[in-house]
């Protein structure tokens, strides 16, 4: 027993990142007196590692205890200026940081005085507005005067669900909105890599190229970008580890062929040193251009460790590498551990160096041994990317793809050995004026999708999966830290050398166990109560069909309750201004209009049966104010209520 937990620190650097991660997690997640409990048992914990000089113990909580206190100084010390109320129809001028394209719209990132969205606080904000399709396209440093409506970013619409509000305070995004009337004061020929990239999506005019080369989001049709995700490749239109490995191996068989040929240089040093060397300037340069997003920030340093390594002679793919890239990200900015991109990048990348160190199979020589092991390792590949990355996935897209399997081997190759190299040179061959190898992917491309629309029209494809509660993911998260992190040593008893395996199922199946009991809420509120619904006959009933503020909340709480999203909501009108929803447990009165809430707000109070008042406007009455909910929340079946939020910098605590 001794020798067997002696040998698990050998492995305690490896939890370290996840640690810090349990810290953070903790700040994003949890309300101050969860949190406030946490750290006073990790506290604790810390002392106690003290005392009994266990220097494992004491670092392990002082882990937590640095990732939770690290995150608060770097959210306070972050500090995006935000908006505590919308302002319509205001005259603003500023200049074009920006400009991000999609399919359906064109958004510009302006540089405004913050005076206008009266943060409080000198200097410039940045606001994303939408603009016409019929407005000029400004160019970025442009300065501009328009006429636009701003909006502090939504809030999560129900708890443990997507907070924008979040999301844009960490990426230094104050509003949004949209422009009515524009004219450009000044135009300017701004230079810097966000300039190149803008010349380069007017040159190439390809939504390939902007998804795959320049990194820009939404740029797919929408029944394209479904079609890719059913079929479980959807990781290809978010540049990653598999575009980095591409480029990268393109720059460095080109270096290499190269530098192979100058013997100046070969006499000195092998040729691979300095072709690796340009190779990693060649994805300096790649990781600019992209836009670098979380995923390829994380492929770009992994990729810096492996050519380290390789330069140096040391082992390039191990964990403690991975690990080092983890925390690496997490100081640049703990928010990250919390957006999807890094989730499934991370979660793939350990599961894959994790599984090929413990199960790699001895590689025959021979023709047909290479070629049975190329298949064997292109499927275990997608398998265990797509094990370890199933938990983040059901989480974040209510969705499971059946098919994953299948479209990794068929659609995957043509992706790599034909449609990135096309659209890779033709994106910076266009600017020439030649536009041949961008039209060829295009055709490429469309037969690819023809492929992937006979494997989405397969049955089942895509089985819709309920929420998951942050508890459960954290619980299957420790199961396959445990798998993986957990060692064996020769002399260990049977039971133990299976320990990882039983508390991995074991994690799986108390995961699955609250995911499977959890309860659905049956009453839904947005935070300033424009839009409400209740659950009927297991069907949502929405108090409007439209909210302008509240674009995504419809597909959000149907997601929650189960039910397919896009279609059109059920809406039933409020008798007279006053909404009633009536429950075993619990009685609640929404009422819309000022006159009903004027004429009956004290009745209400009043009445024993009324359990919850929400109200459309703002209501002040001491002696009730423990009927009356504001703010967003849900009410589950037994009548316990669950606010939206948690206090936090970036939830307007100014409002």
């Amino acid at each position: 027993m001794k020798d067997w937990i002696r040998a698990q620190y050998q492995n305690a650097f490896l939890w370290a990142p996840f640690l810090m991660t349990a810290g953070a997690g903790a700040y994003f997640t949890l309300a101050n007196n969860v949190c406030g409990v946490l750290c006073g048992a990790a506290a604790t914990i810390a002392c106690m590692g003290i005392i009994f000089k266990n220097k494992y113990v004491f670092r392990g909580a002082g882990l937590f205890l640095f990732g939770f206190l690290y995150t608060i100084l770097f959210t306070h010390i972050f500090a995006t200026p935000q908006i505590w109320r919308p302002t319509r129809n205001t005259e603003i001028t500023g200049r074009v940081t920006s400009i991000d394209y999609s399919t359906d719209k064109t958004r510009i990132f302006l540089s405004i005085p913050r005076d206008v969205i009266k943060s409080g606080v000198h200097g410039n904000a940045t606001v994303r507005l939408n603009i016409k399709d019929d407005m000029p396209i400004p160019n970025i440093g442009d300065k501009i005067n328009a006429t636009a409506s701003i909006f502090p970013p939504a809030i999560a619409d129900a708890p443990e669900t997507f907070d924008y509000a979040r999301w844009a305070y960490f990426n230094n995004l104050s509003g949004t909105g949209y422009i009515t009337d524009m004219q450009i004061i000044r135009h300017d020929n701004a230079g810097g890599i966000t300039k190149l990239r803008d010349r380069l999506h007017h040159a190439a005019n390809s939504f390939l190229s902007d998804g795959l080369v320049l990194g820009y989001k939404g740029t797919l049709p929408s029944d394209d970008r479904e079609t890719w995700t059913t079929i479980g490749i959807g990781h290809v239109w978010a540049i990653s580890g598999f575009h980095m490995t591409l480029v990268s191996t393109w720059f460095f068989l080109i270096f290499f062929a190269i530098f192979r040929r100058i013997p100046y240089i070969t006499r000195r040093v092998p040729a691979r040193i300095p072709a690796l060397i340009c190779a990693w300037f060649g994805l300096l340069m790649y990781l600019l251009i992209s836009g670098m997003s979380v995923a390829t920030v994380r492929a770009f340093l992994m990729a810096t460790l492996i050519f380290s390594a390789f330069i140096i002679g040391r082992t390039a793919l191990s964990m403690r590498n991975i690990c080092l890239v983890f925390c690496a990200i997490f100081l640049i900015n703990p928010h990250y551990i919390m957006q999807p991109g890094f989730q499934l990048s991370f979660s793939a990348v350990f599961g894959l160096i994790w599984f090929w160190s413990q199960y790699r199979p001895a590689r025959r020589q021979t023709r047909i041994g290479r070629t049975v092991f190329a298949i064997y390792a292109a499927a275990m590949t997608s398998i265990v990317a797509t094990i370890f990355t199933a938990p983040f996935v059901a989480m974040h897209f209510y969705a499971m793809p059946m098919y994953g399997l299948i479209g990794n081997l068929i659609l995957l190759p043509i992706f790599s050995f034909a449609i990135m190299p096309l659209v890779f040179i033709g994106t910076f061959i266009a600017a020439l004026g030649w536009h041949g190898p961008i039209c060829l992917a295009h055709h490429v491309y469309t037969f690819t999708l023809d492929i992937a629309q006979e494997i989405v029209d397969l049955p089942h494809a895509n089985i819709a999966m309920p929420h998951i509660p942050n508890v459960a993911v954290a619980i299957i998260i420790f199961g396959f830290l445990c798998l993986m992190f957990i060692r064996n040593t020769e002399n260990a008893r049977r039971i133990m050398r299976g320990l990882r395996y039983y508390i991995f199922i074991a994690c799986v199946a108390t995961g699955i166990y609250i995911i499977a009991t959890a309860p659905r809420p049956v009453f839904y509120a947005t935070a300033d109560h424009e839009l409400i619904a209740f659950v009927e006959n297991g069907k949502l009933i929405f108090s409007k069909s439209y909210a302008s503020g509240h674009f995504f909340t419809f597909d959000t709480w149907r997601q929650l309750n189960g039910e397919p999203v896009g279609t059109p909501p059920i809406k039933r009108k409020a008798e007279r201004g006053v909404w009633m929803y009536k429950s075993e447990n619990f009685t609640v009165v929404y009422i819309q209009r000022f006159k009903p809430l004027s004429r009956e707000i004290v009745n209400m109070c009043r009445d024993d049966n009324i359990d919850y008042i929400v109200s459309y406007f703002d209501v002040q009455s001491p002696k009730c104010n423990h009927k009356i909910l504001r703010g967003g929340f849900v009410i589950y079946p037994d009548g316990h209520v669950r606010q939206s939020f948690i206090p936090r910098p970036w939830n307007n605590p100014q409002k």
